[in-house]
Order: structure tokens, then sequence, then C-alpha cells
């Protein structure tokens, strides 16, 4: 049946015709058939020719926009906050970040790869390009930022020096430039691994000191790596560290001295065999030698020792003390005397604190038990001393935090 004509000029009708007519008549689409398309219903209407022509429905392709934070050309860009990588109407196929100075930012895409979050924050005073591309993007995208730098910077300095071989009771000592506020922060920032492995625990002595040992006196032939990780970690307000580096040293042999006052004997021990024993001379009752663990920081063969350096007004000034041997930052030395009487070693307690062996002046007689022992040690060896009348020595008085328990050491970390 044709469509006929259904008014006339005067808009009645001409003739009877049933709803489903009508609808077919005038392109009603049936139930169940979905339409799609991206455009708006203009994108559909009559061709211009007024033939009834309709245009067909075409999909409007958006560009993939990149983002990158810090902003592009950005020349004081912070440092405490990771770089991110961020596409709109797309997702990201690669992002690499690369610093002036070498260094490069790994980082990770979220699930839908829409963003890209560097592992670290960036380096301060560093120049970064960052280049990223989208999935399907024939081009790259580049962007360039600089970060600014601290304002106020510290660095640790550290004891023992790098690939240096210590005795077994050397500590690791971190001293810093600038007053620590934020300790869990600088902590963890700073490891200290051995081979072979133990627990290694640090102990902030104040703020600007921070050691670590482990329980009980390292192995014989351990090798120590210092990890520093300071760079960008801020120590204090607006204070900054600047190290980024891995040092290693060594522990040698194990010698242990023990220093009797009472019966005014040193018996050397070396990786448990005794290897020698010494007539010593410590503190007189009036200069009592602190007790306790000490560990060797200092050697001189030879140094000045005055009185007044160590609060004892003009009592002495010798120029040439020879083989001392530095215990405690407080003045406490092991060390060759030869002013003193043969007879006073092993009977007589007469000197200002320190612990004497006889020596010759010069330094350089050999036969003499000064220059023996001196010969025998290394930085880091442990003398103990007992019954001198005196308490125990404060344990970061030096490098001697073996006189703290295992509990009480581990009492003093931050982390």
């Amino acid at each position: 049946m044709g469509v006929q004509h259904i008014s006339n000029r005067s808009g009645r009708q001409s003739g009877k015709w049933s709803r489903r007519g009508i609808l077919a008549a005038l392109g009603a689409v049936p139930a169940g058939v979905a339409l799609a398309g991206c455009g708006s219903p203009a994108d559909a209407s009559a061709a211009p020719d007024g033939k009834g022509a309709t245009a067909s429905a075409k999909p409007v392709t958006r560009k993939a926009t990149i983002t990158v934070t810090p902003a592009s050309g950005s020349t004081k860009a912070g440092f405490t906050s990771p770089v991110e990588v961020t596409v709109t109407d797309g997702t990201l196929a690669s992002v690499t970040v690369e610093g002036n100075d070498g260094s490069t930012l790994a980082g990770s895409f979220d699930a839908a790869r829409t963003k890209w979050t560097s592992a670290r924050n960036p380096y301060s005073g560093t120049r970064y390009t960052v280049t990223a591309k989208a999935r399907g993007a024939a081009e790259e995208a580049v962007a360039t930022f600089t970060t600014k730098s601290p304002g106020e910077t510290f660095v640790g300095y550290f004891t023992p020096e790098a690939d240096s071989t210590s005795g077994v009771g050397m500590p690791v000592s971190v001293n810093f430039t600038h007053a620590v506020s934020d300790r869990a922060a600088v902590q963890k920032a700073i490891t200290v691994t051995a081979e072979p492995a133990v627990e290694i625990v640090g102990h902030w002595f104040s703020d600007t000191r921070l050691d670590f040992r482990p329980e009980t006196y390292w192995a014989p032939g351990t090798k120590i790596t210092l990890g520093l990780r300071l760079k960008d970690v801020q120590g204090a307000d607006g204070v900054y560290g600047v190290q980024s580096k891995d040092v290693t040293f060594h522990i040698g042999r194990g010698q242990i001295s023990t220093v009797d006052l009472a019966t005014k004997e040193m018996t050397v021990r070396r990786d448990g065999s005794v290897i020698a024993t010494y007539p010593v001379s410590g503190g007189d009752s009036d200069h009592t030698t602190w007790s306790g663990i000490m560990v060797i920081s200092e050697r001189f063969k030879q140094t000045r020792m005055e009185s007044s350096t160590v609060g004892l007004g003009d009592e002495y000034d010798i120029s040439d003390v020879p083989h001392a041997q530095r215990l405690t930052t407080s003045g406490t030395f092991v060390h060759g005397n030869y002013w003193a009487s043969t007879s006073v070693f092993g009977h007589k307690n007469t000197s200002h604190g320190c612990v004497g062996l006889h020596d010759a002046k010069g330094a350089n007689d050999t036969s003499v038990d000064g220059y023996k022992f001196y010969d025998s040690s290394m930085l880091g060896d442990v003398v103990i001393v007992k019954n001198s009348g005196e308490r125990t020595v404060e344990p970061s008085n030096g490098l001697n935090g073996w006189n703290l328990s295992w509990a009480d050491w581990k009492a003093g970390s931050a982390v």
C-alpha cells in the first residue's frame, strides 16, 4: 500500500488510517534498536537541498593532554614532593625523568595509567627533563624544570675513615654540623650494615651525634658499609642534608687490653690469647683514672700535653709525650712516659689520670713498653680499666658507648 496524501489544504483528513500505518509513514523506529553517535542533533539535520538526506554522525576525537608537576619552565621548583605526570583523554605509554647531574627518577603508573609518580623526590638544585608519551600519540611531550637550592644545609662527619681498618670496638659515629630536631628522619636516612650480618642500632648522644654499634664487639674481619642518604632530608626547620654516598671500612684482628690499677698491670689479648703484659702507672688518688670500657680514638707518635687544656692549671706542659693514644674526649690517654723512674711502673699510680708505660724520649726506642704497645695497637682497639677508684666513664666521653647495656643503647634510637 503506498503512502497517500493525508490532508487537504484545509487540514481535513481524506482517508482513515490505523496507528501502525501512521507510525510507519512517519519513519518511527521500532522499539529495541539503539542509536549511537557522538554529535549533537544538528549533526543529523536535513541536507540543505531539502530532499531529506541526512549526514552520518562522526565521533569527536580529543587529543591526549599531558601535564607535569612541577610545571614545565619552573626555575625554583620544590624538592620535597615527588614528580607527577598525568594525562587526560588518553593513557600514558612511557615516562622518563633525567637530572642534569646524571641521576634518574624511577616511578610507577596508577592502575588506569593516567598518572605516573616518582618513587622519590627530586634533588634540590637540579635541572630535570621529563619525557612522556601517551599511547597512540605520534610525538613525545617534553618538559623541563629546575628545583631550588636549600637555604641552609648540614653534613655528617663520620668515624672511622672510609676504607680504613679498625679494632673490634670501633663504633660508627656520625657528627652533624647543625643540630638535628627531626632525629627520626635523619636516622632513617642512614644505614649501617655488616658482613657477616648482625643487628646494628643507632643511639643519639646529642642533637649533633649519632653512633651505631652491634650488641657485642664486631667480629674480626667484618666489612661494614655506611650508607648516607641525607641529601634533601630536613634535619631541622629549613635545614637540609647534602650527602648521598656509601663508604666501607673493615674490622681487623680482635685486640682487647685490660688495665688493672690495683695490680698496676695491663694484659693485652689478641683474638682471645694473651700476647703481652706491661707494668703501668695510673692516676693518683687526686686524679683517678676513669674506669670502664674505652676505645682508642686517636693515635700520636708524639704529642704535646698541657694541664691547662684539661682544667688542671699549669701543673704540667710536656711537648713530646711519646706513643699517645686517646681514650676519652676529656683527655684520658694511654701513653709512653720517659720522665718517670722505671721503678714507678707496676708499683705506683702517679699520673694525672692517664695510663702510662715506660718509654724513651724521642719515641724511637723499639725496646720499651710504650713503643711495643703503641706498635701493636690500632684505632678502635678496646682498653678496659678496672680498680681505678673512679666511676665508669660517660658513654659519650669518647667512643665509649660499650658502657651502655644493649637495652639502654636501643632506647636511644629514634626509629
